[in-house]
């Protein structure tokens, strides 16, 4: 008889592969992010409760405090009053977009709901506030639905007054710091924007940056003294540059001439530390200068990431009072998002969340490469290789991002990673029309769609089945809102490529998807997209409804029931075509849910369709990947 002990015996046991619900295991956030009046606290929006709420959390860290309890309502925008901490923020319906304002006083206890008007959209942004803390602006299409005009609310008595805006689509800006003054911008299209400076006490307004030429103006924080304000403007450059307006001099002067685009500033509000985001090949790089010594301050060692999105907006940037902390939401490939705190005087930098909750590190998720390939007119086109660690030839999703007028960024995408893990690997495009390229890229797609993209698109499906590690008969396509209406448009005029497509809320028919815009948004479609009177006969042949016999791949469609950007009856027309067709067609509408998913239990359930429907068609009986067709 032979002694043996448990360290003798080789055990041989097959390592299983992480579950769908491990990569997706995370906490999401909303476009909000602010400090509270004394900076002790930071305020964020995030799915903790399984939808977007609004928690604050100490700088230090610690278990955040729920400050919302909503269960159908998503928090998109938040301000924080510097006299007394009363928090005013927005919220919409069962991501109806008609958000509406409510407010906690003094930053404790259940909110007070402000408006109850179901039909009108309020927007409120954490810069809403009067350096008093006796007023607040906001943007809200209540008195014209096609018109998003600048009001001016008085915190005692509520009554709220339209001050700019008549016949625009505009948004406040700050107040000047003696709150005589408001900035408010003039969004014209994608491309144009100005700012103007309304006197709150006299009633004129002033318009600072006249210009011929189409050119951006975002408005950002006054400068302590009143003297002027920063702005982020493309004027006479491929990209946006950090400026300052002088208000006496009537012009601006570079900060930081652009060489990459700035996408957000901020200024503490003793105007002592100003910060500002760099966006480097789609990465977030924070800069931080005293302005009383002039000096940059060090650079934070913050992961390598990027702000996430939800429904197209991003957290802001935000600085403490007093210029000591900035604060800053930031997702990276192998990363979920996380609040992370800089001190500001040492770079040193810590999260306040922990958003890792399905058991996974770094190491059991795969990196990104950037890399390019050509396309027709000789541009290369940038985009995130994702390569699973599998032998043999792989299936690859080709992934399109939403906008168009977007980019795709190095964050954590669980969608990605789960593919990744099953041996399916991702190509994610920044195809024409793409930010943080330059403005002449992000122009080409403007009134092209389904033009020059189309050819990026067939030149991305080319380049992968050139790749010796691809299998070129099992690459599928993938994308949401303009990425669903890239998807629609692959298998309906590309179909020779695609062993399967995922569309998410994409318009199928450019006619009647231009027609049906919120009215906010009619004023510039023509531009964006195309006249639907006037250029009917165009927009259809740029229509994957025009092209819907050749459909071959089967395809998932994904629809939310009050979604205003993209309506339910995009996907309507498009799937009754393809049953009549008898074409290879599943169809999943969510009631409530808009264009996005803010409730956690819709989100998994449309993932979790998407990566079954990939798994299915690019997989086949080969449940792990691993083996070629």
């Amino acid at each position: 008889m032979t002694n043996c002990s448990v360290r003798d015996v080789a055990v041989t046991q097959t390592k299983k592969l992480p579950l769908f619900d491990q990569f997706f295991a995370v906490r999401r956030f909303s476009s909000v992010l602010t400090f509270t009046e004394d900076g002790s606290h930071v305020l964020f929006a995030g799915n903790i409760s399984g939808q977007f709420n609004l928690w604050s959390v100490p700088v230090e860290g610690g278990w955040p405090a729920q400050l919302t309890s909503f269960a159908d309502e998503t928090v998109r925008g938040v301000a924080v009053s510097p006299r007394d901490g009363t928090i005013v923020l927005c919220a919409d319906h069962d991501g109806d977009e008609f958000h509406q304002l409510y407010a906690i006083e003094g930053g404790r206890g259940w909110p007070s709901q402000l408006t109850n008007e179901p039909q009108v959209q309020h927007f409120v942004g954490a810069g809403a506030w009067s350096s008093d803390g006796t007023k607040f602006a906001y943007a809200a299409n209540a008195r014209t639905p096609s018109d998003m005009e600048c009001f001016v609310r008085d915190a005692e008595t509520g009554e709220a007054q339209p001050v700019f805006g008549q016949g625009m689509f505009s948004f406040p800006g700050s107040f000047s710091p003696d709150g005589s003054k408001l900035l408010a911008l003039d969004f014209r299209n994608n491309s144009d924007i100005s700012v103007n400076l309304v006197d709150l006490e006299g009633g004129a307004t002033r318009e600072l940056t006249p210009h011929e030429d189409d050119a951006l103006y975002f408005p950002g924080p006054w400068a302590a003294d009143g003297s002027g304000f920063y702005l982020v403007t493309d004027e006479g450059s491929e990209f946006r540059g950090l400026a300052f307006y002088d208000l006496a001099a009537g012009g601006s002067e570079w900060v930081e001439e652009p060489r990459n685009d700035v996408d957000d500033v901020a200024l503490s509000a003793d105007g002592r530390v100003l910060a500002w985001l760099v966006n480097e090949d789609g990465y977030d790089r924070l800069r931080l200068r005293d302005l009383e010594s002039g000096r940059d301050l060090p650079v934070p060692e913050l992961p390598e990431g990027a702000r996430p999105h939800l429904t197209g907006s991003e957290p802001p940037l935000a600085l403490s009072p007093d210029g000591s902390h900035a604060a800053l939401i930031v997702s990276s490939p192998r990363r979920p998002p996380e609040v992370w705190l800089v001190e500001t005087q040492t770079g040193r930098t810590w999260p306040v969340t922990d958003s890792r909750l399905g058991g996974l590190v770094e190491d059991d998720l795969v990196d990104l490469e950037l890399v390019s390939f050509p396309s027709f007119d000789g541009r290369d086109i940038p985009a995130w290789l994702y390569r699973p660690d599998v032998d043999g030839k792989v299936p690859v999703v080709l992934s399109i991002h939403g906008g168009p007028e977007a980019q795709e960024r190095p964050v954590y995408q669980p969608l990605y990673q789960y593919l990744l893990s099953r041996g399916i690997a991702v190509l994610a495009t920044n195809i024409r029309g793409s930010t943080g390229y330059g403005k002449s890229y992000q122009r080409l797609v403007q009134h092209d769609w389904g033009g020059g993209d189309l050819q990026d698109w067939e030149h991305a499906a080319k380049w992968l089945q050139s790749q010796d590690w691809v299998d070129g008969d099992r690459i599928g396509v993938y994308g949401g809102s303009y990425g669903g209406f890239a998807v629609l448009t692959c298998v309906t005029r590309l179909p020779q490529y695609w062993a399967a497509a995922v569309d998410i809320f994409g318009p199928s028919n450019l006619v009647t998807f231009a027609k049906a815009v919120p009215p906010t948004w009619k004023r510039f479609i023509a531009r964006f997209v195309g006249d639907p009177d006037t250029e009917a006969d165009f927009l259809m042949e740029r229509s994957p409804i025009t092209y819907v016999e050749n459909v071959q791949t089967p395809l998932l469609v994904i629809q939310g029931a009050t979604d205003p950007r993209v309506v339910k009856g995009e996907s309507d027309q498009l799937v009754e075509k393809l049953q009549q067709l008898g074409r290879e067609v599943e169809y999943v509408v969510f009631d409530d849910e808009g264009h996005g998913f803010t409730k956690r239990p819709n989100e998994l359930k449309a993932y979790r369709l998407a990566t079954e429907w990939l798994e299915r068609h690019l997989l086949g009986s080969d449940p792990a990947g691993q083996t070629p067709k």
